[in-house]
């Protein structure tokens, strides 16, 4: 007996020591989603190629729900960790989702980010390591660059209460190569398919005016999208090579080059001293170097007919909103410009590259309001230019929120370009694979009205109801003189009426 009280009290010594050296704060935060939608988000009702005819028979109806779940081992101001898990999207019914009868998929529950904040001591110098959100600086509509979950390392110095800066090093990709590549010997799996980011932000904050001027720099190995790349958030064979809907772009040749130079630049900055009057710009450059040529063919797929195209993609992007505050809303306008390509493929394309950008003016085209259910994906503006208006957070009704947007989507890409293109609803391969959007040339057009209802039923739920609907100016006559010129679409109008459920802690 005596020994058993013995053994018992130096457990419970040991594990109050093993307390006392764990004395760790956890803090939990996240979110519910259950939505409920009917829509129809093809912009094309049927096409035609040759003899072949297909019609959209994409469901109307929906419903889906998320989990996110975050959280925090905080040891003190100066470190701590964070796991953020989730679960989902999960479609009632669909079976791999485990929304199906009995529910028990397999493959829902995902680690979104995992990362530690630590501090070195004495110091203002912060670090993040893991896989963390990396949003580049930016302001009016979103990030036109990158706004996703990536492995990075960031450190962060505050000078002063008005100038700090930042040092961000990620890596997007890396061993995603199988060694299958017809176009090099000796080329075994995971060689030379890394990329990686390194960027210096310098954000400034004074009396009425903000401003973080930024740069990136990145580098990709001659492999790293030698095998298509496919995330949830983007396609960087989509963002960082010219369109893939030119005929021929899917065989691009090797090169010489290990290793292949991209740079962006940004200028965002925001004015807000003549409250309530606020004023936004967003100024963006980027280039990705050529990694290799390919066949880009000018009607008919036939040797004799094509020009070596280059995948140098290089371009600017410039967003702005003027909004003035008022007691029962907040009116504005906005708008942006892309360039577009010029319609010669030899010297690559003139939209602007992105590993994965997140535009959110709107809230179906764009990643406004929830960002969920039918816009679930990365929003692109480059190649196009656009003009809205917007009420934002008009209330009549305590606790109820009305926000009305409506936008025109024009196109700067050339006209000639479609000659290049596989066939007549090439357009829209971006945006039915829910990569970043529809190819839109100067002779195209989209008009979007948003109107997003939000009643807060309690401090942590919220009841969103979302309404939403595209007119499809897209122009059948340019459009079908592409490939062998034996295809065309019959376009349509899209809508949807979605309604979350939210509850938020």
């Amino acid at each position: 007996m005596k020994r058993i009280c013995t053994l018992l009290l130096a457990a419970g010594m040991l594990l109050g020591a093993a307390t006392g050296a764990s004395a760790i704060d956890f803090k939990a935060k996240g979110q519910w989603l259950v939505g409920f939608g009917v829509a129809e988000t093809n912009p094309i009702y049927k096409h035609r190629e040759g003899n072949v005819k297909t019609k959209n028979t994409s469901d109307q109806f929906g419903a889906q729900q998320r989990v996110r779940l975050q959280l925090d081992a905080v040891a003190s101001e100066a470190l701590s960790g964070t796991v953020f898990f989730e679960i989902g999207n999960q479609t009632w019914g669909k079976a791999d989702q485990g929304g199906a009868l009995g529910a028990d998929g397999t493959n829902v529950i995902k680690v979104k980010r995992a990362y530690i904040d630590w501090a070195v001591p004495d110091t203002d110098l912060k670090f993040r390591m893991g896989i963390q959100g990396v949003a580049l600086p930016n302001k009016a509509g979103g990030s036109a660059i990158m706004d996703t979950d990536a492995a990075a390392v960031t450190a962060s110095y505050q000078f002063n209460e008005n100038v700090g800066l930042t040092a961000l090093w990620a890596r997007p990709a890396n061993d995603n190569f199988d060694g299958v590549d017809n176009r090099y010997t000796n080329n075994p799996a995971n060689y030379l398919d890394n990329m990686d980011l390194f960027a210096l932000m310098v954000p400034v904050k004074l009396d009425g005016f903000e401003i973080t001027p930024w740069a990136m720099y990145g580098m990709q190995g001659k492999n790293t999208l030698a095998t298509p790349f496919t995330t949830k958030d983007g396609d960087l064979n989509y963002s960082l090579y010219p369109y893939p809907g030119i005929a021929g772009r899917d065989n691009i040749g090797g090169t010489s080059k290990a290793y292949g130079s991209m740079f962006w630049a940004g200028l965002p900055f925001a004015i807000t001293a003549w409250d309530p009057l606020n004023i936004e710009v967003d100024i963006n450059y980027g280039y990705v170097e050529s990694m290799g040529r390919f066949d880009a063919y000018k009607g008919p797929m036939d040797p004799a007919n094509f020009k070596r195209g280059s995948t140098e993609r290089q371009g600017w992007l410039a967003k702005a909103l003027v909004e003035y505050k008022m007691d029962w809303g907040v009116p504005g306008i906005f708008g942006w410009y892309g360039s577009g390509d010029d319609g010669n493929v030899k010297n690559g394309s003139e939209r602007m590259p992105s590993i994965v950008p997140m535009g959110n003016f709107t809230s179906f085209l764009g990643d406004g309001n929830y960002g969920w259910m039918y816009t679930d994906f990365a929003v692109d503006y480059s190649g196009t230019w656009g003009l809205g208006l917007q009420i934002r957070d008009m209330s009549f009704v305590e606790d109820l929120k009305h926000t009305f947007r409506v936008a025109y989507w024009g196109g700067t890409n050339s006209t000639a370009m479609v000659k290049y293109m596989n066939n007549a609803s090439s357009w829209a391969d971006g945006y039915n694979t829910d990569v970043n959007g529809p190819y839109l040339t100067t002779n195209d057009g989209l008009l979007e009205f948003n109107l997003v209802n939000s009643y807060q039923m309690y401090e942590n739920f919220d009841v969103n109801l979302e309404l939403g609907y595209i007119v499809n100016f897209m122009d059948n006559d340019t459009w079908k003189k592409a490939g062998a010129r034996n295809s065309s679409f019959q376009k349509q109008d899209m809508w949807k009426a979605q309604l979350i459920f939210a509850y938020s802690f």
